[in-house]
């Protein structure tokens, strides 16, 4: 409960500084955020609605690098300890490296042992989509982003408190915001 009043009174007070001193800026992939001059986070704002974004496999292959092409839109998944963001500790929000929509915070991040990223929750239930996947013999729960459908990674219910979740996730698939807040 301390965690999540401390948060949101963080919330409050970044969103107030960035209503007087908001400045936008868009990073090389086309993300935008409001980088606030008073204290220098970056408020990534969540759409409504967050909209679906399709297109061709053409334009994916396009945009998205040939290891992200082949995790986000055809399934796959990096190599356990090889992405960078499985021993990341900064403070901010990992956004979906497709489409940049925010779908995780740093503070909901923990050490699983497993290699990837692993996240309690999501920023918002409503940013990730999950799919019964019975790929490689296996019954799991598959994550995608719920603007562009690609997929995260995985949901298992092995994790710490509160959620009892671990959403274990690409690097490949997220880009990471420092000092994000979720606008």
């Amino acid at each position: 409960m301390k965690i999540i009043s401390l948060f949101l009174v963080s919330y409050l007070v970044s969103f107030q500084l960035a209503c007087q001193f908001p400045q936008k800026k868009e990073l090389s992939d086309g993300a935008i955020i409001t980088v606030t001059a008073a204290t220098k986070d970056s408020i990534v704002e969540i759409p409504n609605p967050i909209g679906i974004i399709q297109l061709s496999e053409a334009e994916w292959k396009e945009k998205l690098s040939d290891e992200t092409y082949y995790v986000m839109r055809q399934q796959g998944t990096e190599r356990s300890f090889s992405g960078k963001y499985w021993d990341h500790h900064e403070k901010g929000i990992y956004l979906c490296k497709a489409c940049n929509l925010p779908l995780f915070h740093s503070e909901f991040k923990f050490e699983s042992g497993t290699g990837w990223p692993s996240f309690t929750k999501p920023l918002q239930k409503e940013m990730v989509q999950e799919n019964r996947d019975r790929s490689h013999g296996m019954v799991r729960v598959e994550v995608v982003c719920a603007r562009c459908k690609g997929h995260l990674g995985h949901v298992f219910e092995d994790g710490p408190f509160p959620t009892g979740l671990r959403y274990c996730m690409n690097s490949v698939a997220l880009h990471f915001i420092p000092n994000g807040v979720v606008k």
